[in-house]
């Protein structure tokens, strides 16, 4: 089925400051080669047959290219962003404007911390809700009641994958006739977060450390095709053995600041 995406393009792209373990504002960055990349995914699913609209970026808000991070849809509903850092907070209301002028009716933003999609990943019938460095395990049950749909709250315990689409993607969703596949690097959850995982999903797709390095885990499933980094190959051996198509993308540049082909896309579900 087609997707329906939100991207924000890395037109005041940087690394000014570090909220995350891979962020250096040491390391030079190359806005025009971010912009390219970008241009690049935005182009795969539009080539795939996805709809994709854009949120005008804003000065001196360099993360907000990380899309994902600033609301979760489900049905139509939009749980809009509260975010742990001061430095991205601002990005909130730009993408809740833009709610409102493009038709969303049911818009809540939250009391609790919760950065959206980074921490939330909808599997057809449950949302899996992460914790552990960014949202607050409070935001869980206020998505829960926001959203109306059943969530499962997941612990990270690893620093670099500081949220929950830096260590798990869903690779189908939940119908009629199949239950929801997903992809995860165990080494990122608390023990008891991994054994609630392997009782849900105990046909997962189980990622290496070296897939989870290169953020292979902050990938975008259709359903058939398989976005993800460049140097995911392991990743995407064992997706195809699965029946997926790995679609490959270069982010290097955006992974930089901490992000990959997920953080760039939140995704619209009607």
């Amino acid at each position: 089925m087609p997707r329906h995406y939100v991207m924000c393009p890395p037109r005041h792209f940087a690394v000014d400051y570090a909220i995350n373990p891979w962020m250096d504002p040491t390391v030079p960055v190359d806005p025009e080669r971010a912009m390219r990349q970008w241009t690049e995914l935005r182009d795969t699913y539009r080539r795939l047959g996805h709809q994709v609209e854009e949120v005008e970026p804003q000065p001196g808000l360099p993360d907000m290219v990380f899309a994902a991070n600033s609301g979760t849809v489900v049905e139509g509903r939009v749980l809009g962003a509260k975010f742990a850092t001061r430095e991205r907070a601002a990005e909130a209301e730009h993408f809740r404007r833009w709610f409102l002028e493009h038709g969303f009716q049911d818009v809540t933003m939250p009391q609790e911390t919760n950065e959206a999609e980074g921490d939330f990943a909808w599997t057809g019938r449950l949302l899996l809700a992460g914790t552990g460095f960014r949202t607050d395990p409070r935001a869980h049950a206020e998505a829960q009641e926001i959203l109306g749909v059943p969530v499962i709250s997941l612990r990270l315990v690893d620093p670099r994958y500081y949220h929950l689409d830096t260590a798990l993607f869903v690779l189908s969703e939940a119908d009629d006739e199949q239950p929801a596949q997903i992809a995860y690097y165990p080494d990122a959850f608390s023990p008891g977060s991994q054994r609630v995982l392997r009782r849900l999903f105990p046909d997962a797709v189980l990622a290496d450390a070296a897939d989870a390095e290169c953020f292979g885990l902050n990938a975008v499933s259709d359903g058939r095709h398989v976005i993800l980094p460049v140097e995911a190959t392991a990743l995407a051996e064992k997706v195809a053995a699965r029946g997926y198509e790995p679609v490959f993308v270069d982010i290097s540049e955006l992974r930089k600041a901490g992000g990959g082909p997920k953080c760039c896309t939140m995704e619209i579900r009607k």
